[in-house]
């Protein structure tokens, strides 16, 4: 009798252990992922930041529905993730939310911050007296750049390629930038790309080369005229 009572307590105990566990895990992957149906703070953010790059035209009002599922897939597929519609922590990452479930490395994080702080000297360098979109649309021509087989494939080789950019050549790229700045690099490595995948950009009022003249336009904005 002893040991059939143990035997029972042992099996008890195992079917509570694994209950538990169960619960922890499924309520951790609750937590680092938004998905159909999700409500709340991080829906908001998710909400927020592609109705801003123009993914998303429903309220913000933290509620993950089929228009906000709609979004999350096509910020993945322009983007490269896995189209599930699920805002994991890739998907999150991507966008810019970070909170203590999708924390990623140091090594990653400090490469992502060297790549933000360039790029940001480079749209205060060269468009910090243009409207904030035409910041963003600088900074997306440098990772426009870097995605093209023709260019380097890092952001700080696309910007200090010879002859690239003004704002290396006269010194500007080594000016502190402002917030505004880190924020349009940022929304740029985001996915928001303003120019419609363009390459190069000038201004038409102080270009003379005559060959970028002949580059076909994407968009104007501001002073600069965008192309490919």
């Amino acid at each position: 009798m002893k040991v059939k009572r143990k035997i029972g307590i042992l099996l008890i105990i195992s079917i509570m252990l694994f209950v538990s566990y169960n619960v922890v895990v499924r309520n951790a992957e609750v937590l680092a992922l938004s998905k159909y149906g999700s409500r709340g703070e991080e829906v908001k953010q998710i909400q927020t930041k592609l109705k801003r790059w123009g993914y998303y035209s429903g309220s913000v009002d933290g509620i993950y529905g089929s228009q906000t599922l709609a979004a999350v897939k096509l910020f993945q597929k322009k983007n490269g993730l896995t189209v599930d519609g699920i805002a994991g922590t890739k998907t999150l990452q991507a966008m810019g939310i970070f909170n203590s479930s999708n924390s990623s490395s140091s090594s990653s994080s400090n490469v992502s911050s060297s790549n933000l702080n360039l790029l940001s000297r480079v749209v205060y360098g060269e468009a910090r007296g243009e409207s904030y979109t035409g910041q963003v649309a600088v900074a997306a021509v440098v990772l426009n750049r870097v995605k093209s087989s023709s260019f380097p494939n890092t952001i700080s080789g696309v910007v200090y390629q010879s002859g690239a950019f003004d704002c290396v050549s006269d010194g500007q790229i080594n000016l502190t930038p402002n917030e505004t700045a880190k924020k349009a690099a940022q929304d740029a490595l985001n996915g928001w790309d303003p120019t419609y995948g363009a390459i190069y950009y000038f201004n038409p009022a102080t270009a003379t080369n005559k060959w970028i003249w002949s580059r076909p336009m994407t968009v104007t904005i501001g002073k600069h005229r965008f192309c490919k």
